[in-house]
């Protein structure tokens, strides 16, 4: 059984799939047991031929395909359902995180308390376009000022969470935006771990300004409903 299972969701990323999975390898192999799971939304292009011919080259590679274009919520929650490894860490599929990042959050891991269960990537340089970034400081502040989650950066893809407590967060799409805030109401610690960030080389970004800026209000009334109406008590048996 893998130590570590990554998930990647993918939609229309075939350009970006092969240099990731190599990046990944250079990373992990023989420092950790690991597996790979991509989940496909769907794709219009011909990202599921892609992933299939990587098998030929990463034995830990499995995939996953959504039979309907279900979004990234939904595929990591479908990733981390799948997947054997106690502890998941989740990249984005454009290539703009890093894999050899990953063993500075197992090292975070391995020297926080027990009760940290969420080691958030913080892109501390952004390599993003003027407005992603503007948009991003904006939805961070507004975010972070309705939930007190104290997380700089939440929008980023690259993190490492402990896969039995992910499964007890209550899911809805967009989840994976608000995953520091879920943590907390469900008992549990995060940190954020300084990060790198690199600018797109393939491929198009799936969101734009305006699609997070409605999405995201409605999405925070809800989660700060939860957080109102979340209660965590220790149990003792006599």
């Amino acid at each position: 059984m893998p130590q570590l299972s990554v998930v990647v969701p993918v939609f229309n990323e075939r350009d970006n799939i092969p240099p990731l999975l190599a990046e990944i390898a250079a990373a992990l192999r023989g420092a950790v047991d690991y597996e790979v799971i991509y989940i496909d939304d769907d794709s219009s292009d011909d990202s599921r031929a892609v992933l299939e011919a990587q098998k030929a080259l990463h034995p830990e590679l499995r995939v996953l395909h959504h039979v309907t274009r279900s979004g990234q919520s939904t595929a990591v929650w479908n990733g981390v359902r799948a997947a054997r490894g106690a502890w998941i860490a989740t990249l984005d599929g454009d290539g703009q995180n890093d894999p050899a990042d990953i063993p500075k959050l197992l090292a975070a891991r391995d020297g926080a308390p027990a009760g940290v269960k969420l080691f958030a990537g913080w892109r501390t340089t952004r390599r993003d376009s003027f407005n992603k970034r503007i948009s991003s400081k904006i939805a961070n502040a507004v975010r972070s000022r309705m939930l007190r989650d104290a997380t700089p950066d939440t929008g980023c893809g690259l993190k490492l969470f402990e896969r039995e407590v992910f499964l007890r967060l209550p899911y809805f799409d967009h989840m994976h935006r608000y995953l520091p805030a879920l943590v907390k109401r469900a008992g549990f610690q995060s940190t954020s771990v300084p990060v790198g960030h690199r600018p797109r080389t393939a491929g198009v970004s799936k969101y734009g300004m305006l699609d997070r800026l409605w999405v995201g209000l409605a999405d925070l009334r809800g989660v700060a409903w939860l957080m109102r109406r979340g209660k965590v008590t220790e149990v003792e048996e006599l």
